[in-house]
């Protein structure tokens, strides 16, 4: 098991993508402190893989929780090695429609300043412990190209690609290694907001393999990543999305 006797902490840990990260690491021999906002969830999760996960509630907007967040790990399972900013929001409303409260400070302080918080926090404890570590954000391929109702989305997600490039360069001389995945379209519930909008057939036929990403497949790449095999894996995110920003929508039919 690639990730024997490690301690992880995931953001975000009862969505789509969280769980999965969650169960991966389990089977891959970590222990995990699974953070989300709501308690109950977190508990829930916790009950499924008892001894292995303990749940905590936290609200990763306000760094005081943050560093909350990481002592608690240290207390319950007695070191860190892994720190995954996960958590993450999204809204499908044009621009000009915003209302900036809501559709941009909201957003961004989740994706953005919740994840500036998790590299701050996790690496000046790495630090101070003297120990390697391993911080992981969740981008998107949406960090990397435009898109139609998800300004802020697509905003904070290039923040997160930048935050990963400059936390990677600062921290290296303490042995302590900053990497990104960014995931295409990844079958998970804040993707089905475009359910509603009927436009869910359409994203699917624009993927290479015409189905969504899995969220176990995505945990994957995480579980790599956190692991020693990447070691040389540093700075860099690594795009998720089945090919999606390599080639337009196919003009033929497919069969």
């Amino acid at each position: 098991m690639r990730l024997e006797k490690k301690v992880a902490i995931v953001t975000g840990a009862c969505g789509g993508i969280g769980r999965a990260i969650v169960e991966k690491f389990i089977a891959e021999g970590a222990r995990v402190l699974a953070v989300d906002l709501d308690e109950a969830a977190t508990a829930l999760l916790a009950a499924e893989y008892e001894g292995t996960v303990k749940g905590y509630a936290a609200d990763i907007t306000d760094y005081a929780q943050v560093e909350h967040m990481i002592e608690a790990a240290i207390t319950h399972f007695g070191t860190l090695d892994v720190l995954i900013n996960n958590a993450g929001i999204g809204s499908a409303k044009m621009l000009l429609d915003h209302d900036p409260v809501q559709d941009f400070d909201v957003i961004t302080g989740v994706n953005q300043k919740g994840v500036y918080h998790g590299i701050l926090a996790a690496g000046r404890k790495f630090k101070a412990l003297g120990k390697p570590g391993v911080i992981l954000n969740t981008s998107s391929i949406y960090g990397q190209m435009a898109a139609e109702m998800s300004f802020t989305y697509n905003v904070s997600k290039a923040a997160v690609d930048m935050m990963t490039k400059c936390a990677a360069l600062e921290l290296a001389p303490y042995n302590i290694r900053v990497a990104a995945v960014a995931p295409g379209r990844v079958d998970t519930p804040m993707l089905r907001q475009y359910e509603e909008m009927g436009l869910w057939e359409h994203i699917r036929r624009e993927q290479m393999r015409n189905e969504f990403t899995q969220p176990a497949e995505i945990a994957n790449v995480f579980a790599f990543l956190a692991s020693a095999e990447s070691n040389c894996i540093n700075g860099t995110t690594v795009c998720a999305e089945d090919g999606f920003l390599n080639f337009k929508y196919p003009l033929l039919p497919q069969e």
